[in-house]
């Protein structure tokens, strides 16, 4: 990076900074602070719903999936709309009638106090978790290819972070959400069209869709039957309308950003629209990763796009970094004679270009291993790929703007979280907890301090993190063990008006345990753990209230 693309960066980041603490007045109530005083209109509620799922996890790891196994990822979306239509005809008007600051108020209405803590517990464990890994992320990578201090960058996020939540809370994170996403989806075009014009101007649109499907990059839908393959037409039509369910329906990050919706039909249409174009986004961005995957086909790739682990190659391992890269020669130079035929004749054997692909595949397996044998630097090189390409590859200028992508997603995600975080902790800890009676202004500095508090905690686990196999996967992970509980808590709820507070309490319990058990101890795709959490709390529910165990 030159000077003019830090002062991209910084300008951009001190825009969206300043921008929302300038644009949302001082909240004077609980109310204006946690639901913008049911202000919000649908535009803004679907563009601050999509924000909020599209972390800078989403446009580092994304490509960088896309990169290293095609566009099957795009399955993990399938169920998004169906639960959308089930958010909007059972969630929303029930929320919105009874008013509540979260999700877990309706709880103990329907059921008691218990039950409304537990759901409040589980929210919180998992989403302080995410808060930290969606700083961390980004901060990880960055620190490694900028040679910037990771707890520097840790600290400079969060704290940014802070700055504005505070001030203007729902409405401030609503409002540069929009600006943000901008930014974003501004980065993103430019990027791409950047990729098409460096292509080779032989490589046609129908010669690149041909070069990808024979990559397998091009593989949308998989109709096995395979509980270990995670990503599956079946595990996304039920595992990730599961997950959609709970994260959309129940998690305070996703409700407490429609709960401040003008009417009903303003919030239907805000989460309709996310339902509608989230799928295009995603693909978009994954169609990037393998825009990028045949840009190197064609162009030079280091080993590992892990500066780090390249590097310690190069100074520690030196005859071993020799041999690779003797070997990796000979992988391009057969590529450079399999394109001659590519572009040049037209029965092209492409089974030339899947055994050459198998050999880099097992050198590049081959490099990890020795990374990882020799040091604990992160050799999974996944969610390096992307930025690689931004900092050789674009003009300048240009990856001034792509960092600055990558630092607003982290910031709009973390301050939706951390403004959920602090809702959930305020309403229902802390204020049903509290036998005093206390005023509307004492509740609002208390969500102000518990926004810092949970800041701070978010910059803390971020200093302590560690890469996964991908960081967008880590994600969904965390949330899958939880997630199912949850929604089987809220779905007992809605649907199962005779079952009493006892036995859901206690068979979210064993559902919650029986996740832990199976994702420790079973190889299973985690999309699963969203439907065996759910249907397990319901059933087991009914099982319990129909023998009394627990009834109240």
């Amino acid at each position: 990076m030159v000077i003019f693309d830090w002062i991209v960066l910084a300008l951009t980041i001190l825009f969206i900074v300043t921008y929302g603490v300038l644009k949302t007045s001082k909240s004077s109530n609980i109310k204006s602070f946690l639901k913008d005083n049911n202000n919000t209109n649908w535009f803004t509620i679907g563009v601050s719903v999509m924000a909020t799922q599209a972390s800078a996890i989403t446009f580092l790891s994304t490509p960088g999936q896309a990169y290293n196994d095609g566009m099957g990822f795009l399955q993990f979306y399938l169920g998004l709309p169906i639960a959308m239509i089930i958010i909007c005809a059972f969630f929303v008007p029930l929320y919105h009638k009874l008013k509540v600051y979260t999700a877990y108020e309706f709880l103990e209405k329907r059921f008691d106090q218990k039950t409304r803590t537990l759901g409040a517990v589980l929210f919180l464990i998992q989403r302080g978790l995410a808060a930290g890994i969606t700083i961390f992320a980004p901060s990880i990578i960055l620190s490694s290819v900028l040679n910037i201090d990771l707890k520097l960058l840790n600290i400079i996020i969060g704290l940014l972070v802070i700055i504005y939540t505070v001030s203007g809370g729902t409405r401030a994170v609503n409002t540069t959400q929009k600006q943000q996403m901008f930014i974003i989806f501004t980065g993103l075009f430019v990027v791409f069209f950047i990729i098409q014009n460096n292509l080779p101007d032989q490589l046609t649109f129908n010669k690149f869709l041909d070069y990808a499907r024979e990559s397998e990059k091009m593989n949308i839908l998989d109709f096995s039957i395979d509980y270990e393959n995670r990503y599956t037409f079946w595990s996304g039509i039920t595992g990730g309308l599961f997950l959609a369910l709970s994260y959309f329906g129940t998690d305070q990050s996703q409700v407490q950003r429609y709960l401040g919706g003008k009417s009903v039909k303003e919030i239907r249409l805000g989460l309709i629209f996310n339902g509608i174009f989230k799928i295009p986004m995603q693909f978009f961005i994954l169609l990037i990763g393998v825009s990028v995957f045949i840009f190197y086909e064609f162009n030079t790739s280091p080993i590992n796009f892990n500066p780090q682990a390249t590097q310690y190659l190069e100074q520690n391992l030196r005859d071993n970094f020799t041999e690779i890269n003797s070997e990796l020669e000979s992988i391009n130079y057969k590529k450079k004679k399999f394109h001659e035929e590519f572009f040049n004749e037209s029965d092209i054997d492409f089974e030339k270009l899947k055994i050459i692909q198998s050999e880099e595949k097992i050198l590049r397996t081959r490099v990890k291993e020795l990374i990882d044998t020799n040091t604990d630097i992160e050799s999974n090189d996944k969610d390096y790929v992307f930025l690689h390409f931004i900092l050789n590859y674009l003009p300048s200028g240009i990856i001034g703007l792509l960092i600055a992508v990558i630092i607003s997603a982290a910031m709009s995600s973390t301050a939706s979280e951390l403004n959920a975080l602090a809702a959930t902790t305020t309403i229902d800890i802390y204020k049903r907890n509290t036998t005093k009676k206390k005023s509307e202004k004492h509740f609002l500095k208390m969500s102000k301090i518990f926004t810092v508090m949970w800041g701070l905690i978010a910059i803390c686990f971020a200093s302590f993190g560690t890469l996964f196999e991908n960081l967008i996967q880590l994600v969904n992970i965390i949330g899958s063990i939880f997630y199912g509980t949850i929604l089987g808590i809220f779905l007992v709820a809605f649907f199962f008006k005779r079952i009493t507070s006892n036995s859901v309490f206690y068979a979210a319990c064993c559902s919650q345990l029986l996740i832990f058990i199976i994702y420790f101890n079973i190889d299973i795709s985690y999309l699963w753990l969203n439907f065996i959490g759910a249907v397990f709390t319901v059933i087991l529910s009914v099982f319990l209230e129909n023998t009394g165990l627990f009834r109240r």
